[in-house]
């Protein structure tokens, strides 16, 4: 564990852990920060990747160009139950990930975890007034069957993107158990944070480790998102050839357009964040498909992060 800093020595019997990275909807990483701080769990060793970790642009402040903070990879407790709570702040491709999968994996290993929990967003044609559906995938059959026992629905097929699915496959070199659980979403909004999804995550994970999670906090950013969705979804009726039908949202062509669209503002955004001429570009297409409302807030903080 040579990139492991440990602040503060803990004492912790058979852990569990729970790890979590960014992704669609921002869905694993809020569910496990939130469960995380309602827990109040405590911060005892951080990871630190500044040796296999190079950043993909530089920061520009008044002219003057600097590089940007690494993301944080840090690690919390709580006692009961006993967990170890892994957080990121950004995913790592390569072999920066496969280094930092392997630093997790050793802290697990002197910790005795017996047991790891990740999360991650399910993209299906959905409106977000259906309730989420949870889905789970195990790296062995025993766990397997232990979710199906908390009434989680086994994914049959298919793959699970970046680190909160890969982690599976490593950990299962190491023997020791990990399962993900995924929260379904509408596919035309995984651009957007997505409280309801991260609300079943920690539903789910709530009854597995036996603890009462006030719902609180989640629930009125519910309230709040579902307005936006609303507004979201009649704009998408008007511009494509959808329908409804029992509830759903369905593209009478290949459910796919939406995807198209969001992800070319998504990418514009990204390409914003470096290169201020980029925004003129996002703006013309937000303006097109008469989106700029929607996304109002976060165009504007471009240009704060700019100052």
């Amino acid at each position: 564990m040579r990139n492991i800093k440990i602040y503060r020595r803990i004492n912790v019997k058979d852990p569990v852990m729970l790890a979590g990275w960014p992704g669609m909807g921002n869905v694993a990483l809020a569910a496990l920060d939130y469960l995380r701080k309602k827990m109040e769990a405590i911060n005892f060793a951080e990871i630190d990747i500044s040796e296999f970790s190079t950043p993909d642009a530089v920061v520009i402040e008044g002219g003057l160009a600097k590089l940007p903070q690494l993301p944080r990879n840090l690690f919390y407790y709580t006692k009961h139950p006993d967990l170890v709570i892994f957080e990121s702040e950004a995913q790592l491709g390569g072999k920066a990930g496969t280094i930092l999968m392997d630093e997790i994996l050793d802290l697990a290993r002197e910790f005795k975890v017996r047991r790891i929990y990740t999360a991650a967003a399910f993209p299906v044609p959905m409106s977000y007034r259906e309730a989420p559906r949870v889905y789970g995938v195990a790296n062995q059959k025993s766990l397997r069957n232990l979710l199906a026992h908390y009434r989680v629905r086994i994914m049959e097929g298919g793959q699970i993107s970046g680190l909160n699915g890969l982690l599976l496959g490593f950990a299962e070199k190491r023997g020791i158990e990990a399962g993900c659980l995924l929260a379904t979403l509408p596919s035309y909004a995984i651009n957007f944070p997505n409280p309801k999804a991260s609300r079943a995550i920690v539903e789910v994970l709530g009854r597995m480790l036996n603890v009462r999670v006030d719902m609180g906090e989640l629930d009125l950013a519910i309230k709040e998102m579902d307005g936006k969705m609303a507004m979201i979804e009649e704009r998408i009726k008007e511009i494509f050839p959808l329908m409804e039908k029992e509830g759903e949202i369905v593209d009478l062509e290949k459910e796919k357009v939406p995807d198209y669209v969001m992800k070319k503002i998504e990418k514009l955004f990204q390409q914003a964040k470096v290169d201020r001429k980029k925004a003129y570009l996002l703006k013309e297409e937000l303006d097109r498909w008469e989106l700029y409302k929607l996304y109002e807030d976060r165009f504007l903080d471009l240009f704060k992060e700019h100052q």
